[in-house]
C-alpha cells in the first residue's frame, strides 16, 4: 500500500469519494447561493459559471486536514471538480502535504515538486481570488524560493487573470522574508494590468512590504503612484499615516 494513502490515525482513505461524500453533507444551499454572488459568478463576470455547495472555510481546512494523506490522483480529481469548494479541500491537502514534504531528517523533494507541477498544470481550475490568496504562496512561492524564479515573470504576463494573481500572490513567501526585488518587479510589469482583481493583489502585496519596512515601499511609490491605478495605489497605503495617505492620493508626494 501506497504510503500516501493511510491516513495520520492509521485508517486508509477512501478517496475523493470520501471527501465528497463529507462535502456533500456539508452543503448549505442558502449559503451557496450567497457566495455565488459575492464571488461573481454572474454572466461576464470574473467567476463566471462557477458553483458553489454552500460550506465555510474553515469546515474545508478541517476537512483537509481529516484527509491530508489523500493519493495525488485522488486529490487532482477533487482539483477538477466544479463545485468551489471541492477544489478548494483539494488546495488545502496539497498545500499540508507541501508542508509535510519538509518534516523530518531530510525533506521529500520528488513530492514537492510533484504538488507544484500538480497545481501549476491546472491553473484553469485554481480560478477565483481565494483559492490563489491561500495557496500560492505556500506552493509556488515555496518551491521557488531556492530556484529560478522566471515562470512567475512568464506568468504575470500570461493573457489568464488567474495566472497573473498567482504571480504576484506567490511572492508574498519572498515578502515574509524581507526579499521585495521580484514582487517590485512584478508590480511594475502589473502597473497596466486591466483587472481590479490585479490592483487589489499588487497594492496588497506592495502593503506588506510597507508593514516590514516603509522607506522601501515609498521609494517604489514615489516612481510609480502618480500612474498606476487608484484601487492599486490604495491598497497600497492603506497603513499609512493620515496625512502621509491623503499626500499620496493628491498627488503631492515628491
Amino acid at each position: 500500500m501506497n504510503a500516501d494513502s493511510v491516513g495520520a490515525n492509521g485508517a486508509t482513505d477512501n478517496g475523493a469519494n470520501s471527501v465528497r461524500k463529507e462535502l456533500q453533507r456539508l452543503a448549505d444551499p442558502d449559503k451557496a447561493r450567497v457566495a455565488q454572488r459575492f464571488f461573481k459568478t454572474g454572466p461576464g463576470e470574473y467567476g463566471e459559471g462557477d458553483v458553489f455547495r454552500g460550506i465555510r472555510v474553515p469546515a474545508l481546512r478541517k476537512l483537509a486536514r481529516s484527509h491530508s494523506y489523500l493519493p495525488m490522483n485522488e486529490v487532482k480529481k477533487l482539483l477538477v471538480s466544479r463545485f468551489h469548494e471541492d477544489r478548494h479541500v483539494a488546495l488545502f491537502i496539497l498545500i499540508n502535504q507541501y508542508k509535510k514534504a519538509n518534516i523530518g531528517k531530510k525533506a521529500v523533494p520528488r513530492k514537492k515538486k510533484a504538488i507544484y507541477n500538480l497545481y501549476l498544470d491546472h491553473t484553469a481550475y485554481i480560478n477565483n481570488w481565494d483559492l490563489i490568496d491561500c495557496s500560492a504562496e505556500h506552493i509556488v512561492g515555496a518551491y521557488l524560493l531556492d530556484r529560478d524564479r522566471d515562470i512567475l515573470m512568464k506568468l504575470a504576463c500570461s493573457d489568464c487573470l488567474w495566472e497573473r494573481r498567482i504571480a504576484i500572490m506567490a511572492t508574498f513567501h519572498y515578502i515574509k522574508r524581507s526579499d521585495f526585488d521580484l514582487t517590485f518587479l512584478l508590480a511594475e510589469t502589473l502597473l497596466n494590468d486591466p483587472e481590479d482583481l490585479i490592483h487589489k493583489a499588487v497594492g496588497w502585496m506592495l502593503r506588506e512590504i510597507g508593514n516590514r519596512d516603509q522607506p522601501v515601499e515609498e521609494a517604489f511609490l514615489r516612481k510609480h503612484y502618480r500612474s498606476m491605478p487608484r484601487t492599486m495605489l490604495r491598497y497600497a497605503i492603506e497603513r499609512f499615516e493620515k496625512t502621509k495617505r491623503q499626500a499620496y492620493l493628491k498627488g503631492t508626494v515628491v
